[in-house]
């Protein structure tokens, strides 16, 4: 009994001074063989999310026009949550890229807001106009008709 409440002081419990998640790498990824470019991270949770909430990834989109808005719902015991943009258009190199992570109430009200930026260190004009291979496997593919 004793070392559980040395624990609990140790690691501050699920206070609420804390932070609920935190940015864990992340980046973009250039796929040659899909030619597609896409950007995400991961959010690690640092302390209890509340029942019912939910997690929101709101990424700048490089195409310009609406950012890109990812949900997904708590689940208890869950450690991370994992954000990947669709494949996009438009990525600069040297550009930072703003990313909002946010934590929501059941009624979608914020509970708490966390930012972050990516820099891609490849322009998309790196990627060919098509995918050069299809399927599993690196079979070419067909000629464009």
């Amino acid at each position: 009994m004793i070392l559980g409440a040395v624990l609990a002081a140790c690691d501050g419990g699920d206070s609420s001074d804390r932070p609920y998640l935190a940015f864990a790498g992340g980046g973009f990824v250039f796929n040659y063989r899909l030619a597609t470019a896409d950007y995400g991270f991961v959010a690690r949770v640092l302390r209890s999310l509340p029942p019912g909430s939910s997690v929101e990834a709101e990424f700048e989109n490089p195409g310009g026009g609406d950012p890109i808005v990812l949900r997904q719902r708590a689940k208890e015991g869950r450690s991370s949550y994992v954000f990947r943009t669709p494949p996009l258009e438009g990525v600069r190199a040297n550009h930072d890229y703003q990313v909002v992570l946010r934590v929501l109430d059941p009624e979608h009200g914020e509970l708490a807001s966390y930012r972050k930026t990516y820099r891609s260190s490849a322009d998309q004009s790196v990627l060919p106009e098509t995918a050069p291979v299809v399927g599993p496997g690196y079979q070419r593919a067909p000629p464009a008709q």
